[in-house]
């Protein structure tokens, strides 16, 4: 299997399929990067060379003890790109992995980014503070840490349901959709799991999107009950310059895995991508 070698000794796995202009996917927590498989076989069928790795921690990366943050996530990604040497990048970013991709801008630039894509991303910041009050409250990252401290394998069979928007009335989520959300779960290590939740809930990404400079497509769906779209996709569209905000009715915060919404967002991706 490939890798990549980080100076602090660290191995972080990657897929590197097709030919063309790379478009670089980061996964959201507490995901694999097989969770983009579709749109990364969706882009590579059409012209564009994907590439998708797992966040270190997570999946087949290694399981560090230290550096589960989002400055060494954002580093991280920057060792990937540089040493597959990848230029004119379309960056898409999901959930945490919207945050990394935001943190790599913020600290090494957009030189080799031609666009980004944001989707259901935790940017500019999720928690509530007092100049944030669209945030959630720190109660609510409390709960998610002690789910995975005491009882991660309940805890990320019953967080499924609201990732998917399975606890809505008339929904068609699957039972295999839910299985891979747990399975992938699972192979994230505990440690890095649960240092992730801060990462995620407290780092404050205001600036990082002021640094954008190049083409961002954030898209959302309304009924995300995971980063809901008031503190996320709504603040960020009014922080980038030149944004376009997509909003997708009543759609969950995995929205890319799921029918129908997962058929809308392929085909905006790959139209903002030959744009």
């Amino acid at each position: 299997m490939p890798f990549i070698s980080i100076k602090d000794g660290a191995e972080i796995f990657y897929k590197d399929w097709g030919s063309g202009q790379p478009v670089l996917f980061s996964h959201g927590w507490p995901l694999t990067g097989d969770a983009w498989d579709p749109q990364a076989q969706l882009v590579a069928e059409n012209g564009f060379r994907a590439v998708v790795h797992d966040r270190r921690g997570h999946g087949r990366s290694s399981q560090t003890w230290d550096g589960n943050d989002m400055d060494t996530y954002a580093d991280d990604l920057s060792a990937l790109i540089e040493q597959l040497d990848l230029r004119d990048i379309i960056l898409v970013g999901h959930s945490t992995g919207g945050g990394e991709v935001t943190r790599y801008i913020g600290r090494h630039g957009t030189a080799r980014v031609a666009k980004v894509v944001l989707l259901g991303a935790i940017p500019p910041l999720m928690l509530k503070t007092p100049a944030n009050p669209e945030g959630l409250p720190i109660e609510v990252f409390d709960q998610i840490r002690d789910g995975v401290a005491n009882d991660r394998s309940q805890f990320y069979e019953d967080l499924s349901a609201s990732f998917y928007g399975a606890n809505r009335p008339g929904s068609t989520v699957t039972r295999g959709t839910r299985d891979a959300f747990w399975l992938w779960s699972m192979t994230v290590g505990i440690k890095g799991a649960y240092d992730c939740v801060k990462a995620f809930s407290e780092t404050d990404l205001t600036e990082d999107l002021g640094r954008f400079d190049v083409p961002t497509l954030i898209a959302h769906g309304d009924d995300d009950q995971i980063v809901p779209i008031v503190a996320a996709a709504y603040k960020s569209s009014k922080l980038v310059k030149g944004s376009t905000l997509k909003v997708y009715p009543g759609a969950p915060h995995g929205l890319s895995m799921v029918a129908p919404y997962r058929d809308e967002f392929n085909a905006d991706l790959l139209a903002f991508a030959r744009s």
